[in-house]
């Protein structure tokens, strides 16, 4: 432990953690709050990661899983060039029974302390009107609801994924045309529900599956899909499986009943670790990467923070060329004999260690008084 603030009720405690720049406990009891700060690598610029709120069981469940969010993210903002560092936050709380104002604004002031060092957004359990709870007391947030904000990033997130599926089954099948082909989605939530209505609206069959079956029925009926368990979701047979979802999903157990052509969604943190990228590639599955094809909201919300005043068109744009962008990593990676997360991953190492599209102007909030 080499430091610890304390302000009133609201302590923040940096705790040691190899390979990461810096790892802050965050603990305000008058309001229940317990979180996590988690900076892993700012070489290309401030940290910028959203806040996860959710149950997890202990305090390392919560570390490790921050942990891997938070480099994710530097991979997420090296490969996509947006010129920032790898962060992520976690809260330890329920999201339906535990949240409340006074508990966000506790977090937003450890937020606040940091100066910029981490600039936040939403996340799982945490949603626009929270974020803006959050804004409230620190100007260090993006994705607000205002003119001169992005909003739900979720929108550009699901489009990037949507061109991903489009790359993956052009490297397959010679033409990204999704008509008559089978997605299978886990998790319809706000980026898995707007995926398949892009599918939907192309031609493609859906396979849903969330752990709200109620939810996923209305969905199901809405988009004409099969609906299938959670528990079967991962051995449906289909061209594309799309996790959208939590991660870790993808592993050693798993990935012996896949039985799909490629891997292409929105959950951070598919593969539950590197080597898995070998086994997918061993047994013929195209993987797209999760921090190139989810990178869609970063993408959006990074566009906050230029001088200008935010342009949906050009960030819309710029999410775009994931489609592009996943085709050479998918070239790149059949050359070379790598698997595709490999080949990423060593993009971005050679983007950070060579200080590849470092930001060179300083971020900027744009706020309305």
């Amino acid at each position: 432990m080499s430091t610890f603030i304390q302000e009133d009720s609201l302590t923040m405690e940096e705790i040691s953690v190899e390979g990461y720049e810096k790892v802050y406990k965050v603990e305000d009891p008058s309001v229940g709050l317990k979180a996590i700060i988690c900076l892993h690598d700012l070489t290309l610029g401030p940290g910028l990661g959203g806040t996860r709120i959710y149950p997890y069981a202990t305090f390392e469940a919560a570390l490790t899983d921050v942990k891997r969010l938070a480099k994710g993210m530097t991979y997420k903002s090296a490969v996509s060039g947006c010129a920032l560092g790898g962060a992520k936050a976690v809260i330890i709380a329920d999201p339906v029974t535990e949240k409340t104002p006074e508990l966000l604004k506790s977090y937003a002031r450890a937020v606040d302390r940091l100066e910029g060092i981490f600039i936040t957004a939403e996340d799982s359990g945490c949603s626009t009107k929270d974020v803006a709870i959050i804004g409230s007391v620190s100007k260090y947030v993006l994705g607000l609801l205002h003119e001169k904000s992005s909003g739900n990033p979720s929108y550009y997130t699901a489009w990037g994924v949507y061109r991903g599926i489009q790359a993956s089954l052009k490297k397959i099948y010679g033409t990204e045309s999704v008509k008559g082909r089978t997605v299978a989605i886990q998790g319809v939530g706000s980026v898995g529900y707007i995926l398949a209505a892009f599918l939907f609206w192309n031609g493609a069959k859906l396979v849903l599956s969330d752990i709200d079956e109620d939810k996923a029925h209305k969905i199901a009926t809405q988009f004409g899909a099969k609906l299938v368990s959670p528990e079967e979701i991962l051995s449906v047979s289909c061209d594309v499986l799309s996790p959208c979802g939590l991660g870790g999903i993808i592993n050693s157990q798993t990935i012996s009943s896949l039985q799909c052509k490629a891997i292409a969604g929105a959950a951070n943190n598919q593969l539950w670790q590197d080597s898995d990228g070998e086994l997918l590639l061993k047994k013929g599955i195209l993987y797209a990467p999760d921090f190139v094809i989810n990178s869609g909201g970063l993408i959006n919300v990074e566009a906050e923070l230029h001088p200008e005043e935010y342009d949906p068109v050009a960030a819309r744009d710029k999410v775009d060329l994931l489609y592009d962008q996943l085709l050479r990593i998918f070239n790149a990676a059949e050359e070379s004999g790598l698997s595709t997360h490999q080949t990423a991953v060593n993009i971005g190492n050679e983007r950070i260690r060579n200080k590849i599209g470092v930001r060179t102007e300083p971020v900027c909030f744009h706020r309305i008084p």
